[in-house]
């Protein structure tokens, strides 16, 4: 295979070493992917079990991302002291033991606490999962390795929630968690072989920034989780507190990063104007991408009357399309220019959008499946050169504070996009119960066309700031990027 062969001049490890390094990376984005994604489908059940209401229950989910989301700058800039192998074994470690405390739960507070501590596990890995690929690969095979991150995260989304019912039907919701435990022995044990053994500096690390940043992130997900509730009873000011801690403590955040002699966040990555328009391009397509994951299965499930599973069904055109295309246009990033290929697939994932706003009420299987197959397509096109854009565009030292850039940004694009849906549909549903009606069949497919249109609106703003990349030059070899 092309990705472990070996060329005069090539950075990072030897082709059999990279192999190594490489599964272990994939096994932990997997697990984190699939945990991300099986455990919605499994609330009701666990509800039902712990003797505890579906709405207590969703922060098994909530749990998960709010400490996520809070401790993705830190690991970045941790990573730069401890080392990429330390960090990421630990990270796997955390991520296993805390999913064994998972399936042996047997309250409520112990199982989100568990997925807490799990979250923080997964966060300590896939805030340098990219800047890992950086490192043991050439630049070379940069998109290539790229390309197939991107495939893996399809298929074990796209598996997920099959997998996910399947467990469910046959076994109990503890079996969710507890497959968790021999992939992470084996991803464990892997890194501890593979992943080089980085030589570190006894940097000083900025506990202000990492403490402002996790304010940052948590004031955001509430909001986006009050903006969700509104349309159930929730207050409308709630989410505009949590909003302006949001902002007040990004600003402080922001300051504090000009000032620290070793800042959590090096604000001189974004000097680079190429990593900070495919930075800003990557959270305005998640913004998109977010609205409509959120969309989809309310569409499906709400206003169609499809069951949760044949709605997991239907959603897996988009992922496959994923799984098909992100690996290809990896592959071209490597050889052509990824800022270009990157907007042309911005340009389909836009149009797909469109189509499924355009989608006719209660419209046939295949007619929904050929729709979310034109947006899984253009968003796999565009993922694997915009990412291959942004972690190239800054030195290798940089390379995890890029990576964390990364993962903020895909957080930061999602919890919006949860906000944007809640928002519209508690407005219309205001609008509907004036005039005596419910949100529900037709009128609810109509809200849900309404956060389509929005979100091939914030599509449309990636693609505009993509192009505007277009005739800024990559830096010189051996250059800061500029």
């Amino acid at each position: 295979m092309e990705l472990f062969t070996d060329q005069a001049g090539d950075e990072g490890l030897p082709g059999r070493e990279r192999c190594l390094a490489m599964i272990s990376v994939m096994i932990a984005t997997a697990m984190a992917v699939f945990d991300g994604s099986i455990v919605n489908i499994a609330l009701p059940p666990i509800a039902q079990t712990l003797n505890v209401s579906t709405g207590e229950a969703v922060w098994v989910a909530n749990g998960y991302l709010l400490s996520v989301a809070v401790t993705l700058a830190a690991f970045s800039a941790l990573a730069r002291r401890t080392g990429f192998r330390a960090q990421f074994t630990v990270g796997i470690a955390v991520f296993t033991l805390a999913s064994l405390g998972c399936a042996l739960s047997t309250s409520l507070p112990w199982l989100i606490a568990m997925r807490v501590l799990q979250g923080i596990g997964g966060a300590a890995t896939l805030s340098i999962a990219p800047a890992i690929h950086r490192s043991i690969f050439p630049t070379r095979l940069l998109g290539r390795i790229l390309g197939l991150n991107a495939l893996l995260v399809a298929t074990s989304s796209a598996v997920a929630p099959l997998l996910g019912g399947t467990l469910l039907a046959a076994l109990s919701w503890q079996w969710l968690f507890a497959i968790n435990v021999p992939l992470g022995i084996a991803g464990t044990m892997l890194a501890r072989r593979a992943i080089p053994k980085a030589r570190v500096r006894g940097l000083p690390f900025d506990a202000a920034g990492a403490l402002l940043s996790a304010a940052a992130m948590a004031a955001l997900i509430m909001a986006a989780d009050s903006c969700a509730q509104l349309g159930s009873g929730g207050q409308a000011y709630v989410p505009l507190i949590y909003a302006a801690v949001a902002v007040a403590a990004g600003m402080a955040f922001v300051r504090r990063q000009r000032r620290a002699p070793e800042p959590l966040l090096p604000l001189d990555i974004f000097a680079s104007t190429r990593f900070s328009m495919a930075a800003l391009t990557s959270m305005a397509s998640f913004v998109g991408q977010g609205i409509a994951f959120i969309s989809l299965p309310i569409l499906l499930e709400s206003a169609y009357g499809y069951s949760p599973f044949a709605s997991a069904l239907l959603f897996t055109p988009w992922p496959v399309a994923i799984v098909f295309v992100a690996p290809y246009a990896g592959r071209l990033a490597d050889r052509h220019k990824p800022a270009t290929l990157a907007t042309a697939g911005l340009i389909v994932f836009a149009a797909g959008l469109a189509l499924l706003a355009l989608l006719p009420y209660n419209a046939p299987i295949w007619d929904i499946a050929w729709r979310e197959l034109v947006c899984g397509a253009g968003f796999g096109f565009f993922q694997s050169p915009n990412n291959r854009e942004m972690l190239a565009n800054v030195s290798r030292e940089r390379s995890s504070n890029a990576s964390g850039v990364l993962a903020i940004a895909r957080t930061f694009g999602q919890c919006l996009g949860t906000a944007l849906v809640g928002v519209i549909l508690s407005a219309y549903a205001a609008h509907i119960a004036a005039g005596g009606g419910k949100l529900e069949g037709l009128a609810l497919a109509h809200a849900i066309e309404w956060t389509l249109w929005l979100a091939m609106a914030a599509t449309v703003a990636a693609l505009i700031i993509s192009s505007r990349r277009l005739g800024v030059r990559p830096a010189a070899a051996g250059q800061q990027p500029s």
